[in-house]
């Protein structure tokens, strides 16, 4: 029986992690009691108890974490901000090839990617580094996402306040977007893209755009389509035709589900490059459970809702 502790289990991703493992035979969590959860003396206990911690928590909670489980052998997967660019931690993204499947299956340190940036780097990565696109090309990048994407109090204010915040509403306007450093670094760019993220008024659901010229392309838009075709060709990460519905592209298509839509619209001359998924499927804890299952040996599909 593989032992769990989801460490922040009350929050949005602890609790879809919490629900996805709970119908699983292989898995035992492990609780603390609301009296001990925060305690440190209990969090490392069950830490070391567990084979697979997930820290679903803030920043600076997910690094005292870190700290509590120094010397222990626990497969720790971080779903906060705190680790993904840092040396020692493998970036949780297996689809971008690379042998990274590999390296996640036996690391002992797994940060999960952000929401926002899962899209990003889908989408411009492997042009990055198959040569398609420069390393100093000057993006941007739309993203639109349910509100759960801001947690306890964001869904709170929805429910309460519903026609005043009916209007979709950009955020992270100062460019300063916590996803940035991971973008720009796990895409292998030297530069941010301009990011420009709207929350809407449904609860989950995500669908982030790139746009580009194709003269910025190595073989223009045509190659980039290939990559994307040989590339995502699994169940959770696939490339696909012919998507839009009449023309239009609905970010919720996925919500509820663990898997992740790659497409292409467009023309040589200009094109937006999409990946549509659930912000809190493959854009958190539907991603965490695929690092499990690979640290554990397990199919990566395993207890997933694809």
């Amino acid at each position: 029986m593989i032992k769990v502790f989801v460490d922040g289990r009350e929050g949005t991703t602890g609790l879809r992690i919490s629900e996805r493992l709970e119908s699983r035979d292989d898995v035992s969590l492990i609780l603390l009691p609301d009296e001990v959860r925060k305690q440190p003396a209990a969090r490392k206990e069950a830490i070391f108890s567990s084979d697979v911690t997930f820290l679903c928590l803030p920043d600076d909670a997910a690094r005292e974490s870190v700290a509590l489980a120094e010397d222990s052998d626990t497969v720790i997967i971080d779903a906060s901000t705190a680790h993904r660019t840092l040396p020692g931690w493998e970036y949780g993204f297996p689809e971008l090839g690379g042998g990274r499947a590999e390296r996640i299956a036996s690391a002992k340190r797994i940060a999960v990617p952000g929401c926002h940036a899962s899209g990003f780097i889908a989408l411009v990565q492997p042009l990055v580094e198959r040569g398609l696109l420069a390393k100093d090309a000057r993006l941007s990048c739309f993203s639109l996402t349910g509100y759960s994407g801001g947690g306890k109090k964001m869904i709170a204010d929805y429910a309460a306040r519903e026609r005043e915040l009916a209007a979709p509403r950009q955020y992270g306007i100062t460019q300063q977007h916590k996803h940035l450093k991971e973008m720009k670094a796990i895409a292998g760019m030297d530069f941010a893209p301009v990011f420009c993220p709207v929350v809407g008024d449904f609860y989950s659901g995500m669908e982030v755009t790139v746009p580009l010229f194709g003269a910025d392309v190595k073989g223009g838009i045509a190659a980039v389509k290939e990559v994307y075709r040989e590339l995502y060709d699994g169940d959770i990460v696939f490339f696909k035709e012919d998507c839009d519905e009449d023309g239009f592209l609905s970010a919720g298509a996925y919500e509820g589900r663990d898997c992740m839509e790659i497409s292409l619209h467009g023309n040589e001359e200009r094109a937006v490059l999409v990946a549509r998924y659930d912000n809190l499927g493959k854009g958190a804890s539907g991603a965490a459970v695929e690092c499990m299952n690979l640290a554990l040996g397990l199919p990566p599909e395993t207890g997933l809702v694809l």
